[in-house]
């Protein structure tokens, strides 16, 4: 067990040392100022060249402010203009309008990450992997949990045999929207920019995703609730989520979200065997915690936060866009979250279970 902790942070995927991925950062909202462009700043294989917001003189601001060579505005981006100056694009705006965004990348030939949840329905996602496919440009989401080192160690357990056969998943994430970001009208309180809700999209997305990238599993049918209380969504119907999903080989899935609560995150995945949690497991320093027949063990990194991640995940982008390797997290990937999130909500729409 010392060898494994001493190795935790070993990138096992990493292919490639040497090249450059040179980014246009798209929709400059504090998570790409704050997060994503330090982020790639630290990383190893990648460098902004290029802001694009609103308007030029915004992005020029930004860019300035920043140590960014370009600030152009998306009327620009979408003419091609600077489109020498970046490799490929970070697309951070609203879930409604990641699409535009990614068919001018593929029409410029540029590698694209997107943000999760790809789009704002299951046909505007499909609509991207297609035209990404078209035009042979590499599609990835940006499931940051799967660079945490947490989730890629418990990953090498689990296909060890670590939990025996898994049975089941409990996951929860949930954090106080309206302290953080106190404006009811902001956009993932607005179906028609955020898509179906607000807390399965934005938050219920990652106790859905990483269960399925630990376990290489699927929902299969889902049975769902959700409600909402306070006035700010009163358009969204998902202040309060719960689903039961089942996942292939019978694995029972229970998830909570809400946007409207303490903040808190967790994901615990129990076999016949054994048992793996994290907890906080998204929203700050991952803590995993391991436990098997004596055995109990705590892993906590506390330099891997959002940003580390991130970092991690910009470098795994540029890895595979300059060697041209596969993308495990690739727009093929994110559709199925999009198709289980159309499903849950149909599914507590309707009352009923709902296959997928």
């Amino acid at each position: 067990m010392l060898d494994w902790i001493d190795s935790y942070e070993a990138r096992e995927w990493q292919t490639t040392t040497e090249g450059t991925v040179r980014y246009a950062l798209i929709g400059l909202g504090w998570w790409t100022i704050d997060v994503a462009l330090p982020a790639i700043e630290s990383s190893d294989l990648g460098e902004v060249t290029t802001f694009v917001s609103s308007s030029t003189a915004k992005a020029e601001r930004l860019a300035e402010e920043n140590d960014v060579a370009h600030g152009i505005s998306y009327e620009e981006f979408h003419d091609g203009v600077k489109r020498d100056a970046y490799d490929a694009v970070y697309v951070g705006t609203p879930n409604a309008y990641h699409l535009e965004y990614v068919e001018t990348a593929a029409e410029l030939g540029k590698a694209v990450l997107c943000e999760k949840p790809m789009e704002a329905t299951v046909e505007r996602a499909e609509r991207m992997v297609e035209t990404c496919e078209d035009a042979g440009v590499p599609l990835m989401i940006a499931y940051r949990m799967h660079t945490d080192p947490a989730i890629q160690r418990a990953k090498e357990l689990i296909e060890a045999g670590f939990l025996g056969e898994p049975v089941s998943v409990h996951g929860h994430n949930s954090q106080p929207l309206l302290e953080m970001i106190p404006d009811h009208d902001q956009w993932r309180l607005d179906p028609d920019l955020s898509g179906y809700g607000t807390s399965v999209m934005d938050l219920g997305i990652y106790s859905i995703n990483t269960a399925r990238y630990l376990l290489d599993r699927d929902p299969l049918a889902v049975h769902s609730e959700m409600s909402s209380h306070h006035e700010a969504f009163g358009d969204v119907p998902d202040e309060r989520s719960s689903a039961l999903l089942v996942l292939e080989d019978d694995v029972k899935m229970v998830t909570t979200a809400s946007q409207r609560a303490y903040e808190d995150t967790e994901l615990k995945l129990t076999g016949t065997e054994g048992q793996i949690a994290f907890q906080p497991a998204f929203h700050g320093n991952v803590t995993l915690r391991l436990s098997r027949n004596d055995l109990q063990v705590t892993v906590d990194h506390e330099t891997f936060d959002a940003e580390r991640e991130m970092q991690e995940e910009f470098d795994y982008f540029a890895d595979r866009v300059l060697t041209g390797g596969d993308i495990h997290a690739d727009g093929r990937h994110g559709l199925t979250d999009m198709r289980i999130i159309r499903a849950i909500h149909e599914a507590a729409e309707r009352g009923d279970i709902v296959e997928l």
